[in-house]
């Protein structure tokens, strides 16, 4: 059994190695925890077999790692769909109550969550669902903020960093499967005019930001 401080270290540096090995300082920032105590852990997490650490050029999970990284992030994911489609959460609640939650349950628990909501392959927020053999697409949709007017797109996923922005999301029926028109960009990160299906609204770049699309299937 690995603590939830470990879990949780894992889970944070899959989150931020897409762009190549962590920084301590990125990870530090991520938990809201001193550099000190970062290396002091990436160091037991070396020993473990579950990170390549050197102090020089950062951080990186070993396949082990990653396998861990991706059975909690399929814990924390299934279990935000359950409390939405199941017990009737907000947007704005279910990470919080997920990551208090998916350290304590087992793989046979979420396995049953998987079958009773239909193998889903999303989160309420539109983030991929690691599957049962540790697989989980890329996610590389565009910010809504780099389209440009006329175009018509579906929102795909939401940044679940901000819980005041989710309820904001979910208020506005921004949520993935929306659809949207961008109808106008102000230059220099001005106001943006979208049609959000068929009501117009004017959101601000730093929300366009945050909602990322694809283009709709014809």
């Amino acid at each position: 059994m690995l603590s939830q401080a470990i879990e949780d270290y894992l889970k944070t540096i899959h989150k931020l190695e897409d762009d190549g090995a962590v920084a301590t300082t990125r990870i530090a920032k991520e938990l809201n925890i001193s550099g000190a105590s970062v290396t002091g852990m990436l160091k037991r997490l070396s020993t473990m077999g579950l990170v390549d650490y050197n102090s020089y050029k950062g951080v990186r999970l070993t396949d082990t790692g990653t396998k861990v990284a991706l059975e909690i992030i399929r814990h924390h994911r299934l279990l935000e769909l359950y409390l939405k489609e199941k017990m009737g959460y907000s947007l704005e609640k279910v990470h919080e109550e997920a990551c208090r939650l998916e350290h304590h349950i087992s793989d046979d628990f979420v396995n049953k969550i998987d079958d009773m909501l239909g193998n889903p392959e999303f989160d309420p927020h539109g983030h991929p669902i690691p599957s049962k053999a540790g697989e989980m697409p890329k996610s590389e949709e565009p910010p809504l903020s780099s389209i440009d007017p006329g175009q018509i797109v579906i929102i795909k996923r939401l940044s679940d960093a901000e819980p005041d922005m989710l309820a904001y999301f979910e208020k506005m029926g921004m949520i993935p499967g929306a659809k949207i028109k961008v109808i106008d960009k102000a230059p220099f990160n001005g106001p943006i005019t979208i049609y959000l299906e068929t009501k117009k609204n004017i959101i601000g770049s730093e929300i366009a930001s945050n909602i990322f699309v694809e283009y709709p299937v014809n």
